[in-house]
């Protein structure tokens, strides 16, 4: 990328360090009088640190709102904890066993279902299923190894007593399940297997006398709870709106504190003369590419109509505000001396190098020298002799 600086060229000293007369930013008395405002300016960054959390909140809400209740168990928008939705399950007309959610059946319901099981209990062969099977006194030694939830209808009716069951459901799984496990236990040509398989028939037919009731609660449930769900969500929509309004006025007074507090150390900063403007375009021409970009970028940030991005771009210092003109050379300084104490260490390696080197011959050619004198003394003791 090249750079035409529309300004008259001044000729920098070829040195590696930059003269701070050069490229001097403040001076004490400014430097004191910013130190207020940099206060301010760490306030500030501080705040808008707090409203950075509180967006990535806000905005973590409505990412996974979308998304929530799709599954069976998902992510909560507040805290991250799991949440288990329940599905209600579809019942057949024959009464399958199958279970409702969270459905609580109403009292009247509850009271029907317990007709049904004592019109069941008062059969002529409901005797063998009124109590718990005796399976030491029958000496059945296999039969827990067989049937892994025993049930009998004495059992259901003290569960009923105890308020133990939530709906009718739950009851009707269990009457299926004593004689399900009759049925299971013993041989079709069995007695017990004959009584259960006629006593199921008869309460699957008594079932579905209350199935349009059942079906008729669970749905106005289920739409209720629904209902329930859609106006917690539309509460927590409204608080998280409500938030993402203040935190959008409290960043548009961060953003006018940060225009006022700019103004004012505009301000009270003196304007670059003539002369440090000058420097200021040679400056710019020893930048590195890298900080060179910066540098269009800060310029363009003050002048959104800049090219900062084109291949060659012209730069007329003479026509950047005072607050490009500060900002560019403070980073100007900074840059060169960044890049002037990295070349200062390579150049100070280099030369402690170098002298290593002419060490290592000086002393080379000492060696060869006394080695020299040595054979000399030799051939001279030789030749006396």
């Amino acid at each position: 990328m090249s750079v035409n600086v529309k300004e008259e060229p001044v000729l920098v000293p070829n040195c590696d360090v930059v003269e701070n007369s050069e490229l001097e930013v403040l001076n004490g008395d400014e430097e004191s009088k910013l130190e207020d405002y940099g206060t301010c300016v760490d306030v500030i960054t501080e705040r808008v640190n707090q409203l950075e959390q509180k967006v990535v909140e806000v905005e973590h809400f409505y990412s996974t709102k979308d998304g929530a209740g799709q599954t069976n168990t998902s992510k909560s928008n507040s805290g991250g904890k799991k949440v288990a939705i329940s599905q209600p399950s579809k019942c057949s007309s024959a009464g399958k066993e199958k279970t409702r959610g969270k459905h609580v059946s109403s009292p009247e319901l509850m009271r029907q279902f317990a007709t049904i099981i004592r019109q069941i209990a008062q059969q002529k062969w409901a005797w063998p299923f009124l109590e718990p099977v005796d399976v030491e006194g029958l000496g059945l030694d296999d039969y827990h190894k067989v049937i892994e939830k025993p049930m009998d209808l004495g059992t259901i009716r003290t569960k009923m007593e105890g308020s133990e069951y939530s709906n009718v459901r739950e009851i009707y799984a269990d009457v299926r399940l004593v004689f399900k496990n009759a049925m299971r236990y013993n041989e079709e040509k069995h007695d017990v297997y004959v009584m259960a398989e006629s006593l199921l028939e008869k309460f699957e037919e008594k079932w579905l006398t209350i199935m349009p009731k059942l079906v008729e609660e669970e749905k106005k449930q289920a739409e209720e709870e629904a209902q329930d769900r859609a106006s917690k969500q539309l509460a927590v929509e409204a608080a998280q709106a409500e938030k993402a309004r203040d935190l959008s006025n409290e960043l548009y007074e961060i953003d006018q504190e940060l225009e006022k507090l700019r103004e004012i150390v505009v301000q009270k900063c003196r304007k670059l003369s003539t002369q440090e403007k000058k420097g200021l375009s040679a400056a710019l021409g020893r930048l590195s590419p890298e900080d060179l970009s910066k540098a269009l970028k800060m310029v363009s940030e003050g002048n959104p109509h800049f090219p900062a991005g084109a291949p060659e771009v012209e730069l007329d210092i003479d026509l950047q505000s005072d607050v490009t003109l500060w900002r560019l050379k403070v980073f100007v300084q900074e840059a060169l001396k960044a890049a002037n104490k990295s070349s200062g260490g390579g150049g100070t390696n280099a030369r402690n190098n170098n002298n290593g080197g002419e060490m290592n011959k000086t002393a080379a050619k000492r060696r060869r020298e006394i080695t020299e004198a040595i054979k000399a003394n030799k051939v001279k003791k030789a030749k006396k002799a």
